[in-house]
């Protein structure tokens, strides 16, 4: 911590000189040399003086220095002692921890305003023994809420006692769950809350985040139709582009005095393109309009098998000209509510999904599968094709979004739409090499 050889040796000296002055005055005294004895007593009590000061000083720098640095204090300026090598270690410690307490302070500013700038409420809990104390809480907590920003768990739950009743009833301990909050008396907002618990250092903490659904809502109606428009003005410029250009060619052509064989043939091969574009674009808002105006589902109590089965009896022709082996596993019939020409339409879809995906590979082969748990009925359809790419994953369900040239891209939107319109959901997934499609349904 300091320099402690050197001190000691510096301390030694001083008491080894004190003790020979101290010798030589009581000599002089004994051979009568009073004024000699004297002045040598003057310069002993001098050097006690020095001695003294140097200690008073050394300890007095030294409480100084650890003193601040137990209260996390790193105002003082020991420049002027810097020049004295004694206290070289001390001073780098107090600079070390003062650099360390610099750098923290920037990350916890760094990381406040983080939390204080996001658009979701966040409060931080500490254990104090028994009791629970907030941390911290952001700027949007507070003015969403409109709750001051109190230190104390107790003047928290006087403000939002709702909020508080729910995380105390599961112990301060991990919830996902949703919660209607009124603010000021006026119509409750259901909000999404998430708490979890950690311990730091011996020190259990708390973390609450509460998301409005309407802002959660929003955003993803935002994001989703930022994407549509990309999709559609990629596939409307995709046409109009090169339809304004082949115009812009046959008005060249027509203003000619006269026109060539070669000629004739540039405007009716022009006009084909500009047929077969047109088309396209047909098509394109045909199946906008379908995603758009899909009529409500016409339940009616259905055996799952036999969709399955009028899909495949439909989709054989295609998969045996492509070699494609179909293991259909289902053997216990399994009834739900559904608009069975809609749920065709679902199993057909996929099917030509997985025939696409099949091009390439050797052995091509769909497994059909249905499993029944817990009032749900999961339907899977594997195939052992090349899959899908992890970064297209999340953009398969988007409207108009194809990796297929003759594509349109609204298959499995369209099938997204249906199965959600019967209170289920589908997703995808790897399993076991192979790319699974699974529908959930409610049993009814």
């Amino acid at each position: 911590m300091f320099k402690s050889l050197q001190t000691y040796k510096l301390l030694f000296l001083r008491l080894i000189l004190i003790v020979i002055a101290i010798e030589f005055s009581m000599y002089f005294f004994k051979i009568d040399l009073i004024f000699t004895g004297v002045f040598g007593f003057c310069v002993v009590f001098l050097l006690v003086r020095e001695m003294y000061f140097y200690v008073k000083n050394f300890v007095q720098i030294y409480d100084k220095t650890i003193s601040s640095i137990l209260q996390d204090d790193f105002s003082s300026d020991f420049s002027k002692h810097k020049f004295n090598k004694t206290y070289d270690d001390l001073f780098h410690l107090y600079e070390t921890l003062k650099g360390r307490q610099n750098e923290q302070i920037s990350r916890d500013i760094i990381y406040r305003s983080i939390l204080n700038n996001i658009e979701s409420g966040v409060i931080i809990l500490e254990k104090q023994e028994t009791d629970w104390t907030i941390f911290l809480m952001n700027d949007y907590f507070s003015n969403h809420f409109k709750v001051p920003k109190v230190s104390k768990w107790k003047y928290l739950k006087n403000q939002l006692p709702s909020l508080c009743e729910v995380i105390e009833e599961d112990d301060f301990h991990e919830i996902k769950t949703a919660i209607d909050i009124s603010i000021n008396q006026e119509s409750k907002q259901t909000f999404v809350l998430q708490a979890s618990r950690t311990e730091i250092f011996e020190k259990e903490y708390c973390i609450v985040l509460l998301d409005s659904i309407q802002n959660v809502v929003e955003k993803k109606e935002k994001d989703a139709w930022i994407n549509l428009m990309k999709v559609i003005s990629h596939e409307l410029l995709n046409s109009i582009t090169p339809i304004r250009s082949i115009c812009q060619n046959l008005q060249d052509l027509v203003e000619q005095d006269s026109l060539s064989n070669e000629d004739l043939e540039d405007i009716k091969t022009s006009v084909e393109t500009m047929l077969r574009r047109s088309d396209h674009l047909q098509k394109f808002v045909e199946g906008y309009r379908k995603l758009a105006m899909l009529p409500s589902p016409k339940k009616q109590k259905t055996d799952v098998t036999d969709l399955i089965e009028n899909a495949l009896q439909i989709m054989n022709p295609l998969l045996k000209n492509e070699g494609i082996e179909v293991l259909n596993t289902i053997s216990i019939k399994h009834s739900v509510w559904a608009d069975t020409q809609q749920f065709e339409q679902v199993f057909i879809n996929l099917l030509t999904n997985s025939l696409y995906a099949l091009k390439n590979t050797f052995q091509k082969q769909i497994v059909l599968s249905v499993e029944a748990r817990e009032n749900r009925l999961f339907i899977k359809i594997a195939d052992n094709g090349m899959g899908i790419e992890k970064e297209i994953e999340d953009k398969i369900f988007l409207p108009f979004f194809t990796t297929r040239n003759e594509g349109a891209g609204i298959g499995l939107t369209l099938s997204k739409n249906i199965i959600e319109a019967h209170g289920g959901y589908i997703s995808h997934k790897r399993e076991n090499e192979k790319t699974v499609f699974e529908i959930c349904l409610i049993v009814e």
